[in-house]
């Protein structure tokens, strides 16, 4: 197993171990591409949809944020072309039964050249897969595979069919009655639940051009590869924004928005040269330019977000299916027309495990007389599960009912947890592990003048603080100002 491989394999390792991610249906052994986020995980997730949300809507005037159904009509996917074009080049070995996305195996090549410093390889190999791919050659895809040598990662044979197209959409029937019922679509994504309520939304709220509508929610693909964790689900979440603007201003806005986009990720404190913009060989149909903001996983350069400039594609696609003029009139210029948009899409568990990924480091403190080492989760504090973990020193002498007192006094603004069990030494090392901020740890003095120590995760510096200022202190850590300012 390579090391990349080990790192993870390690970070799934800890992710279900401490509570943040499980195998779906396990005890059944499991539904591929499918996870559980834990009760760690689950506060994470909502930290980073809190983080999205604020710095998106409410720090922007013009944005507004919805809600809308997962299941709509089915022309709605007609018009918006998933239901002819929303497929994936798929190949199959025929040794293993198990099926690929024909792109993906030649992206891993390239990935392997680069790693291997074979940087002529890469470039040539990427440059063929872009002229594939543009071009819609399937034909050229297979032959591609078959001249690097790609071999499938389970049987390590070359044995593959011809590449096909596979259509991604899950659709199930509704009605009562079986003869009655019409066939729907779990949606692929949370986009269209937004443009179909444009009209709704700018009159209902008097909104102007540029405006932009936002959206948390659940999207569904019928992923045929399982691989890389949370990478590639089969049920996920995506943050997305719709921002509409006047027609040729659309590339200044998809600059900006480029900008403002990275500026965020990084914003978490992140290694910035983990981060690149990558721009799409072949744009989808409805955009005339797309880029990718790509995260450098242990697997390689992965998309976490896309950033899209739609055209007036989507508004005008429904304007012509469903009859209903979806046009904005500009007191400005005097002037009706479809406004045209920018997307910036990020899947939340990609984002997940790009926070996970980011925050995870195995520390070896060993000395001359000691050997000692932690895994700790450096989260930026803001985005951490629990801000701080209230510890008496021994379960005896009144300690444990002061700990308790001061945790009562923190846990109606603050996540918190109470821990009384090992040492101390070992408690804080559970907290590292999990990514608590801060530590409080409630002693004989704390009994005597109410002063208490704050241990922190990062340095692992103490000091020693007065329990009424606790508060202040944590809203200053772990406030979600902080972090935001510097979007």
């Amino acid at each position: 197993m390579s090391k990349t491989d080990d790192i993870l394999k390690n970070v799934v390792s800890h992710a279900k171990e401490y509570g943040f991610v499980f195998p779906s249906s396990e005890i059944y052994d499991g539904l591929s591409a499918v996870y559980d986020y834990g009760q760690l995980g689950s506060e994470l997730k909502n930290n980073i949809k809190t983080y999205w949300w604020k710095s998106m809507v409410q720090l922007h005037e013009n944005i507004v944020g919805i809600d809308s159904a997962i299941f709509m009509h089915p022309k709605i996917w007609k018009a918006s072309g998933h239901v002819d074009g929303f497929n994936d080049p798929m190949i199959d070995n025929k040794d293993s039964k198990k099926r690929y996305r024909a792109d993906q195996l030649i992206e891993d090549k390239i990935t392997r050249y680069e790693k291997d410093k074979k940087l002529e390889k890469a470039k040539a190999l990427q440059g063929d897969l872009d002229e594939a791919v543009k071009s819609d050659n399937l034909t050229r895809l297979k032959e591609i595979i078959i001249e690097h040598g790609i071999v499938c990662p389970v049987s390590g044979t070359k044995n593959w069919t011809d590449v096909r197209q596979f259509n991604l959409m899950f659709s199930t029937k509704m009605g009562a009655m079986a003869d009655g019922s019409e066939v729907v679509y779990l949606r692929p994504e949370t986009a269209q639940g937004i443009f179909v309520n444009f009209l709704n939304v700018q009159k209902s709220g008097r909104m102007k051009i540029p405006f932009g509508i936002a959206q948390i929610g659940k999207a569904f693909r019928n992923e045929v590869i399982a691989r890389q964790f949370i990478m590639r689900m089969r049920e996920f979440e995506q943050m997305e924004l719709q921002f509409f603007v006047r027609p040729g201003t659309e590339m200044e806005w998809y600059e900006k928005w480029k900008e403002t986009r990275l500026k965020w990720h990084l914003a978490l404190g992140g290694d910035s040269s983990k981060y690149r913009f990558h721009d799409h060989v072949k744009p989808a149909h409805y955009a005339n330019a797309a880029v990718d903001i790509e995260y450098e996983f242990s697997f390689g350069f992965k998309e976490v977000e896309g950033i899209h400039s739609r055209t007036d594609f989507d508004l005008r696609q429904h304007q012509e299916f469903s009859g209903k003029k979806m046009q904005f009139f500009d007191p400005e210029i005097n002037q009706n027309y479809i406004p045209y948009v920018i997307e910036t899409s990020i899947g939340l568990d990609r984002m997940f495990l790009t926070v996970l990924s980011n925050a995870y480091h195995e520390q070896d403190l060993s000395t001359a007389e000691k050997k000692d080492q932690r895994t700790v989760l450096h989260f930026h504090p803001a985005l951490a599960p629990v801000k701080a973990a209230v510890l008496p020193l021994t379960k005896k002498d009144g300690l444990p009912e002061k700990a308790r007192e001061i945790l009562g006094d923190l846990k109606f603004d603050f996540n918190t947890q109470y821990d009384e069990k090992d040492s101390i030494g070992k408690r804080y090392r559970r907290q590292d592990a999990i990514g608590t901020p801060v530590c409080i740890t409630v002693d004989h003095q704390t009994l005597e003048d109410n002063t208490v120590t704050i241990r922190h995760r990062d340095s692992m510096e103490q000091e020693r603080v007065s329990a009424k200022d606790l508060s202040s202190i944590l809203q200053q850590l772990t406030g979600w100002s902080s972090l935001l300012m510097t979007t």
